[in-house]
């Protein structure tokens, strides 16, 4: 059964509202726990570099869930909704540090909630690319269903990036480090209900129809397993240090290019 027009744009809708999430955190994390709360940057580099080390372990291990899940919503869908609120959450406690009388509740502040905000993300970000051979057979619709939701999620990586330091100083009613402060908190909710808004969409439109993977049994592999594969096909660890390298690029420049300009 091909994807219907209503089916398409919906998971557009939702790789949308999962990158409106993730450049907001990826852009401005440093810039606000540094410059608006007043966290030294080298503590707060040392926190984001050791959550990314983290993921590497923590994506193969949501990979297995994944691969495990059996429910009446499907293997794909509970996991993005359960993980969209639970981020969205994690997401506005991360902008919204409560005026602490020392600096040390706030680097713990940030240090829990920034592992839970990549924990969360995984949540849902793994199996969101993961559903599409579960939502169509044909392998042109699955071509141009993930050329769509790149696309998409360009346009929500956008918005923050060009919208956040405008919005901010509005919301928090001046161009002040304390109206700031408050500026990032509202700013935060809002891309929070507009990221549940578009997953919420998302699982009720995009459903999982090939009866294939909803049945069959899959074959699974620990997580040892995974990496010991990797390390003995030169062409995927070829793969995988050019995603290591991009990944490097684009977090160095979408969090270093505020203070640059």
């Amino acid at each position: 059964m091909s994807l219907s027009g209503r089916e398409k744009a919906s998971y557009g809708l939702g790789a949308f509202g999962k990158d409106i999430v993730y450049m907001v955190v990826a852009s401005y994390i440093l810039f606000y726990y540094e410059s608006v709360i007043g966290i030294n940057s080298i503590y707060v580099g040392a926190v984001l570099m050791a959550a990314r080390v983290f993921d590497a372990f923590n994506d193969p291990l949501m990979g297995v869930l994944v691969a495990k899940t059996k429910s009446r919503w499907g293997r794909f869908r509970p996991w993005i909704f359960t993980g969209t609120v639970l981020n969205a959450v994690v997401l506005y406690a991360l902008f919204a540090v409560p005026q602490f009388s020392s600096n040390q509740p706030t680097r713990v502040w940030l240090a829990v909630f920034y592992i839970l905000w990549g924990v969360t993300y995984t949540f849902m970000d793994i199996p969101f690319w993961s559903m599409i051979p579960a939502i169509t057979k044909i392998g042109k619709e699955r071509e141009d269903i993930s050329s769509m939701a790149r696309s998409c999620s360009g346009i929500g990586s956008a918005i923050p990036t060009v919208l956040t330091m405008k919005i901010v100083p509005f919301l928090g009613g001046g161009s002040a480090m304390a109206n700031y402060r408050i500026g990032f908190k509202y700013w935060a909710l809002i891309i929070a209900v507009v990221f549940v808004i578009c997953e919420v969409i998302c699982c009720w439109n995009v459903k999982e129809k090939t009866s294939e993977i909803a049945t069959e049994k899959m074959e699974r592999h620990s997580v040892v397993d995974m990496f010991r594969s990797l390390f003995h096909n030169d062409q995927a660890l070829i793969v995988v240090l050019a995603i290591i390298l991009i990944n490097m690029s684009l977090y160095i420049t979408s969090s270093l290019m505020l203070y640059y300009f």
